[in-house]
């Protein structure tokens, strides 16, 4: 299993944490029956770390119309809504919810160039609340086509989470290859489509990253 770059700047630290607590626990107490259950909880815990970095090393491609999922996760909105923040009109949204079991990484859905990118500090609401797309702490990016089309997406952060990382920023020229982030421990991304968009999701449909495609334009 292949460990994203995320997990490097935090399971060292756990790993180093919980072996300070066991050997302080290991002290205390001995081989107790109370040591053994703190020492199975971290063993646990450590392993669920491992595996929420990993990286599954995804193969991406997508058609000249195609949009990918940025996430993995379940489709939870899909509705015309107006957009404020960058197109003032209204725009196709369409809402993956990342729970915590699933891989936390971000794709960049299209091919073009981000054109604007702004971050927002705000609430740590549960990912899949309407409200949070506006009040919790977010990153929008918006990417452009070369035919002009425009795409908004938005990192959200949830109840647990509490970093949102973008490696692209304005003025990168951008491929679905490429990975737009990632957010730790639950969290959504909504999309932002022209009205005139084909959206091939349903609600509730699970998606993978880099994998479905959630519209065609």
């Amino acid at each position: 299993m292949t460990i994203h770059k995320e997990g490097f700047k935090v399971i060292p630290f756990i790993l180093f944490a919980l072996i300070i607590f066991n050997v302080t626990v290991f002290l205390y107490l001995g081989t107790s029956v109370v040591f053994y259950g703190i020492l199975l909880l971290s063993v646990i815990f450590i392993s669920f770390n491992f595996w929420f970095f990993r990286d599954p090393q995804t193969e991406k491609s997508a058609g000249d119309k195609e949009i990918l999922a940025v996430s993995d996760g379940k489709v939870v909105v899909i509705e015309p809504v107006f957009e404020p923040e960058y197109f003032g009109e209204e725009r196709i949204q369409v809402s993956v919810f990342m729970s915590v079991t699933n891989v936390h990484i971000n794709h960049i859905p299209l091919k073009g160039k981000i054109v604007y990118q702004q971050y927002h500090p705000g609430k740590f609401l549960p990912a899949y609340a309407a409200k949070s797309s506006g009040e919790n702490e977010r990153c929008t990016t918006v990417v452009r086509r070369e035919d002009g089309t425009e795409i908004l997406i938005r990192q959200i952060a949830g109840i647990l989470a509490r970093r949102i990382v973008t490696y692209r920023h304005t003025g990168d020229e951008v491929d679905v290859q490429d990975q737009l982030g990632f957010i730790r421990f639950g969290s959504r991304v909504d999309l932002f489509f022209p009205k005139n968009a084909q959206i091939k999701v349903s609600m509730d449909q699970i998606t993978k990253g880099g994998k479905t495609v959630i519209a065609e334009i």
